[in-house]
C-alpha cells in the first residue's frame, strides 16, 4: 500500500508522531470499514431486513412501514448523540475508547438478532429494536473513526484514503455475503445453498436460521477485523482533563463549531445538502432489499446474488471515485452521484412484477429461475448503479470535510457532519413509512427518494467549502 501522507507532520496531532504514518497505521484505519460493513450488508439491506419485513411482519407493506419507523428512530437518536460525542472526544483527546464502546454495543445488538425467530414472542419487536440500537452504535463508531483521518493523510491524499476505506468496506460486505449464500443460507424449497450444499451447522431453512445467523456472524466479523485499528493506528494524546470538564469543553466546542459553520456560507450549504441527500441514502439502503422482496418476490438467494453484484460495483466505484475526487475535487463527484441516484429511483419506480417503464407489459418472474424476467434484470442494473455511486458519494463527502478542518478539531466537525447527515435522517424513512401506509403500496419508497436526492443536489454550494472565502 502506498504511503498516504504526502506532507510529513503537516496533519499531526498532539501526542502523535510528527512523521508520516506507517503502512500498518493506515491499514488499521482502513480495516474499520470492512469490519462494520457486514452489519449494513447482511442485516440492514440484503438478508435480515427482507426476512424481518416479509416473514416476521404480517405482510410486506406493513413490514416496510415498520422498518421505516425503526430506521427513523435510530436517526433521531443519532441526531442527538453524534455531534455531542464528537465534541467530547475532541476535548478528551482520544478516539479509540469511544470506538471500542460503540463497537461493543453494536456486536451485542447484532448477536441478539438470532433470537428473532418465526413464531417467537415479540420477534418482530426484538428485531426492530436491536436493528435500531446496532445502527446507532455503528454510526457513532464511524464518527470517531472518521475524525482520525487527518492524522493519516494530507489534503491531496484525503480522497484516496477515504475511497480505499469505502472500497475495503464493500469488499468486506461482498466476502461476508458470499459466505452466507454459499454455506449458510439455504432455499426453503431445496434445502441447499447457492453452492448446492446443505447449510453448515445444521441450520434449518424452514426456521430461517440462515437469515438469522447473519447477526452473530456480523458481530464475530467485526471483532476479527477491528483489532488492527486499536493496535496499529495511533490515537490522540489524553488531554488530562477530568471527564466532566471534557464534556463541558466539548459542548462549548460544538456551539462554537455551529457558529463557525454559520459564518461560512459554502460550508453551511454543504452541510444542509449533506443532511438532505444522506437522508435519502439511509432510506435507500434500509429499503433496497425490502423492496426487492416485496415487489419482485425475491428470497434470500436472489437478494444475496443481487447484493454480491451491487457490492462488486460498489467496491470498484468507491476506489475509482476516490481517485477521481483527488483529480476533480469532491463537488463534481457528489453532484454526479446524486444525478445517477435520482435517475435510478425513477427507473425503480417504473418496475412492477408484470411491467417495466411504467406501461410496458412483460412476463412475470418465474419462481425457480434466477433473474429470469425483465423487471428483475432492470432492478439488477439499478442496484449495480446504486452501488457504483453510493460509495463515491459518501467517501467524497467525508473527504471534503476532512480537507477543510484542522485535525485537532476533526471530531467536532465530523460530529457536525454527522449531525447534518443524521439531524433529519429519520425524515426520509419516516416519509417512506407514512407514504407506504397511506398508499398501501411499496412503490411510495422510490418516489420519496427522488425528492430527497434532487433537493440535495440543488442545495450543494457552487464551490468547495475549503475554497470559500467565507
Amino acid at each position: 500500500m502506498a504511503r498516504l501522507s504526502s506532507r510529513p507532520g503537516s496533519r499531526g496531532a498532539p501526542g502523535v508522531s510528527a512523521g508520516p504514518p506507517s503502512r500498518a497505521a493506515v491499514l488499521g484505519w482502513i480495516l474499520f470499514d470492512p469490519a462494520c460493513q457486514p452489519f449494513f450488508t447482511l442485516v440492514t439491506t440484503f438478508v435480515f431486513a427482507p426476512y424481518a419485513t416479509a416473514i416476521l411482519a404480517s405482510d410486506p407493506v406493513r413490514g416496510q412501514a415498520l422498518w421505516g419507523y425503526a430506521t427513523a428512530a435510530a436517526g433521531l437518536a443519532l441526531a442527538v448523540l453524534s455531534p455531542v460525542l464528537g465534541s467530547v472526544a475532541d476535548a478528551g483527546g482520544r478516539m479509540k475508547p469511544w470506538i471500542a464502546g460503540a463497537l461493543a454495543v453494536m456486536a451485542a445488538a447484532s448477536a441478539g438478532l438470532w433470537w428473532a425467530a418465526p413464531g417467537a414472542p415479540s420477534a418482530l419487536l426484538l428485531a426492530l429494536g436491536l436493528y435500531a440500537v446496532g445502527t446507532v452504535a455503528a454510526e457513532i463508531a464511524a464518527v470517531f473513526n472518521n475524525a482520525m483521518m487527518g492524522r493519516l493523510a494530507g489534503p491531496d491524499r484525503m480522497g484516496r484514503l477515504s475511497g480505499y476505506g469505502w472500497g475495503a468496506g464493500y469488499a468486506g460486505g461482498l466476502v461476508s455475503l458470499a459466505i452466507v449464500l454459499g454455506f449458510l443460507a439455504a432455499s426453503p424449497e431445496t434445502g441447499r445453498t447457492l453452492a448446492g450444499l446443505p447449510p453448515l451447522f445444521g441450520l434449518d431453512p424452514a426456521r430461517h436460521e440462515g437469515d438469522r445467523i447473519v447477526g452473530p456472524l456480523s458481530a464475530l466479523w467485526m471483532v476479527l477485523l477491528a483489532w488492527p485499528l486499536f493496535l496499529w493506528t495511533p490515537d490522540g494524546a489524553r488531554s488530562g482533563r477530568p471527564w466532566r470538564e471534557a464534556v463541558g469543553t466539548g459542548l462549548r466546542g460544538l456551539r462554537r463549531t455551529i457558529g463557525e459553520a454559520r459564518g461560512k456560507p459554502a460550508l453551511a450549504r454543504f452541510l444542509l445538502a449533506n443532511m438532505v441527500y444522506q437522508d435519502g441514502l439511509v432510506a435507500l439502503f434500509a429499503f433496497g432489499g425490502v423492496y426487492g422482496a416485496g415487489i419482485l418476490g425475491w428470497g434470500a438467494i436472489a437478494l444475496g446474488v443481487f447484493g454480491i453484484l451491487l457490492t462488486v460495483a460498489g467496491t470498484l466505484g468507491a476506489i475509482l471515485g476516490g481517485i477521481l475526487e483527488d483529480r476533480t475535487g469532491p463537488r463534481p463527484v457528489i453532484l454526479g452521484s446524486l444525478a445517477v441516484l435520482t435517475l435510478v429511483c425513477v427507473a425503480i419506480l417504473s418496475i412492477g412484477r408484470e411491467h417495466v417503464l411504467f406501461v410496458v407489459p412483460v412476463a412475470p418472474p418465474e419462481p425457480r429461475r434466477l433473474f429470469g424476467s425483465w423487471p428483475e434484470r432492470l432492478f439488477l442494473v439499478c442496484g449495480c448503479l446504486i452501488g457504483a455511486v453510493a460509495g463515491p458519494l459518501q467517501a467524497s463527502s467525508r473527504a471534503l470535510l476532512a480537507r477543510s478542518v484542522p485535525p485537532a478539531e476533526a471530531g467536532r466537525y465530523f460530529g457536525l457532519l454527522s449531525l447534518s447527515g443524521k439531524l433529519t435522517s429519520f425524515l426520509a424513512p419516516l416519509a417512506v413509512a407514512v407514504a407506504t401506509e397511506l398508499t398501501g403500496r411499496q412503490s411510495a419508497a422510490p418516489l420519496v427518494l427522488i425528492a430527497f436526492f434532487a433537493a440535495g443536489a440543488a442545495l450543494m454550494p457552487r464551490r468547495d467549502p475549503e475554497a470559500a472565502s467565507g
